[in-house]
């Protein structure tokens, strides 16, 4: 994979309970531009990070131990309402698509679909972003 900046400025906040996972979603990320600003890995460390950090976008796993993706998503969005949650998960149906929704959820991508994928929506998601900076 080549390094390249479509990600250029726009800030990232990873979040994933499986170590390895997170890492290399990390590193991908990275490499596209993007800025990591910072990992969890779980939700209710997201929410601490996210306050830390003010991301412009958050990667969020959905099936975590404790709270999981859609409970964070609930709560981070009522602590910041505009904030940009990408639900990255290995479970994705239409249930889960419906209820991501009504969690405030911007976009579901299933992590079978891969990384390239995962980095050509965030550019998409985040491209107003990077145009005013």
């Amino acid at each position: 994979m080549t390094t390249d900046t479509s990600g250029a400025g726009v800030r990232v906040l990873v979040v994933d309970d499986t170590d390895h996972v997170r890492q290399v979603v990390v590193e991908m990320l990275t490499l596209d531009g993007f800025d990591v600003v910072g990992q969890a890995a779980g939700g209710a460390q997201a929410i601490e990070i996210a306050a830390a950090t003010d991301p412009d976008v958050v990667v969020m796993d959905l099936r975590m131990p404790g709270m999981d993706g859609l409970e964070a998503t609930r709560a981070l969005r009522v602590a910041r309402p505009g904030q940009l949650v990408v639900l990255y998960t290995a479970y994705l149906d239409a249930a889960i698509e419906k209820e991501a929704a009504e969690a405030g959820v911007a976009l579901c991508l299933g992590k079978v679909e891969g990384l390239p994928r995962l980095e050509r929506e965030l550019s998409r998601l985040t491209l107003s972003l990077t145009r005013g900076r």
